[in-house]
């Protein structure tokens, strides 16, 4: 599972007086890539994010600039960011470095995930700190819910600790693993669970997770009226949007009373449902630019075809909730 924040994060530091910051933060990052690579925790060409500021002016920058590296060493990178330098004396340097990786599943299939690692570095007054941050539970015992995974955690862990103990030894500095998460509690090794009293582990998905990123479908965004609102305090009515399998991914609500309408996902649909909710938010604000009432939006939602990932409106459910926290109650039930 992939959360929406850090899962865990490890730090190092070190100080570091060679004289060339941009050189000494690129080459950093590009050789913890390396190490990462040589366990496939990151495949493919990096892109690597470099930002310099002015010392004493933090607020001044004198480069900041995005690419993809082909070459192991760097050199191309670091000559492209002193070439683009501003005039001015360098401050802190920062690059990230942000690339897919592999997590290996129960059977041992290599599945690809955009957001598994991230590794970032900064010099500043000849001190370097470089950190690691893992989005994913699969090094841990138990997934974000709560459920074991054995398999997962034997085949995952081992990599994560080689590559936090090669990036020690490259550094030259223990790894410290840096203050809880909502999710985990990072070790020199990996990420510990978190357990509720009676000794079970905590189903921080369900507790941190899906309140975090389903806010989205709770409240507008920005300003204007592209939206119709996403909150409302009377009745509404509703409609279950339904998978190509016949499952529920979420529920198409609307009021037209307080010019309200969007989506509330299922929690037992997990993913699938939240990104099909998203989906929905997009038509919704078309369906406003159009200047169709909330309601009006549900039925004609319900005459489109069904979609791979939407999925589709079943209006012949339709229902209707005295307010929107009994719907919500309803999408958080299991069955």
């Amino acid at each position: 599972m992939i959360a929406s924040t850090p899962v865990a994060r490890w730090t190092w530091g070190n100080e570091d007086d060679a004289g060339d910051a941009v050189e000494r933060t690129v080459t950093g990052v590009l050789d913890a890539f390396s190490v990462l690579a040589s366990h496939r925790l990151a495949v493919g060409n990096p892109m690597v994010r470099v930002s310099v500021s002015e010392s004493g002016h933090p607020e001044n920058s004198l480069f900041s600039g995005e690419f993809e590296v082909t070459e192991s060493d760097g050199s191309d990178l670091v000559r492209l960011v002193r070439r683009g330098l501003r005039p001015g004396k360098p401050g802190a340097v920062e690059a990230n470095i942000r690339c897919p990786g592999v997590w290996l599943g129960a059977d041992g299939v290599e599945h690809r995930e955009e957001r598994l690692l991230t590794f970032g570095a900064s010099m500043l007054l000849g001190y370097y700190t470089a950190r690691l941050t893992t989005y994913s539970d699969a090094w841990m015992p138990y997934d974000l819910r709560g459920r074991p995974q054995e398999a997962v955690h034997a085949a995952n862990y081992p990599r994560l600790a080689a590559a936090l103990r090669e990036i020690s030894e490259l550094i030259g500095d223990d790894t410290d693993p840096d203050d809880p998460t909502w999710f985990g509690k990072p070790t020199e090794t990996g990420v510990d669970n978190y357990f509720d009293e009676d000794g079970s582990a905590s189903d921080v998905w369900g507790s941190f997770e899906i309140p975090y990123r389903n806010r989205i479908f709770h409240h507008n965004t920005g300003f204007g009226g592209d939206d119709y609102a996403r909150t409302a305090k009377g009745e509404v009515e509703y409609a279950p949007v339904t998978s190509e399998r016949g499952g529920i991914l979420g529920y198409l609500w609307a009021s037209d009373a307080e010019g309200a309408a969007s989506y509330e996902p299922r929690d037992a649909a997990e993913d699938a449902g939240y990104h099909a909710g998203l989906r929905w938010l997009e038509r919704l604000r078309r369906a406003k630019e159009s200047g169709l009432a909330p309601s009006r939006a549900l039925a004609e939602f319900a005459r489109e075809p069904a979609d791979t990932q939407a999925g589709r409106v079943d209006l012949a459910s339709r229902a209707t909730a005295p307010d929107l926290a009994t719907l919500r109650e309803l999408a958080g039930r299991e069955n």
